[in-house]
């Protein structure tokens, strides 16, 4: 099995009508027992400086412009747990690397230092996420549910979140629409 974390996993058009309905989930760890991604283009309508006020960490220092990124919804499993997907730091309490570049946190700690000089240059604040447990990705993907492409900061990072779907599937290089979700095996 080759491992698909640091992919983007990039919902099928016969996903239609479901939670994962033109998403694009971030793989950020993908083993013999499972997956677990992260949603990054489906914002939940709350800022980051509204999520830190409501969990009272917000204070004077707390006036950088990345603190109206969007809190995204991550996935369905434990919305209420947060994660930020962010540039590598190594100072934060439960911190796992995914790449040399990129790392998850699930602590509050990371939380206190946005929107100050601490903050890492770049981050995603997510609620939730989206597991599989063993085999099951693999068998989405046999259905034709996902198609995989390998992920990037600038789609993660800087692309606007309502085109980051459709600059996925761009990637491609074909029409996405245009694609049957019948499967077949010769």
């Amino acid at each position: 099995m080759d491992s698909l974390q640091n992919h983007f996993l990039i919902a099928m058009p016969s996903l239609n009508d479901s939670f994962f309905e033109r998403s694009l989930i971030y793989i950020c760890e993908h083993d013999e027992k499972g997956a677990m991604g992260i949603m990054v283009n489906r914002p939940i309508g709350v800022d980051v400086e509204e999520l830190l006020a409501q969990l009272d960490l917000q204070d004077e220092r707390h006036l950088a412009p990345s603190l109206e990124n969007q809190v995204l919804v991550g996935g369905p499993v434990n919305p209420e747990r947060g994660f930020v997907l962010h540039s590598s730091q190594t100072h934060w309490v439960n911190s796992n690397p995914i790449t040399d570049e990129l790392m998850l946190t699930t602590s509050r700690d990371i939380l206190t230092s946005i929107g100050t000089d601490k903050a890492p240059e770049h981050f995603l604040v997510v609620l939730g996420y989206a597991g599989w447990s063993r085999n099951q990705l693999e068998k989405e993907l046999a259905e034709n549910s996902w198609l995989t492409i390998p992920a990037t900061p600038e789609l993660l990072f800087s692309t606007p979140f309502e085109q980051r779907w459709e600059k996925a599937t761009q990637s491609l290089g074909f029409d996405l629409w245009q694609m049957s979700s019948d499967i077949g095996h010769a």
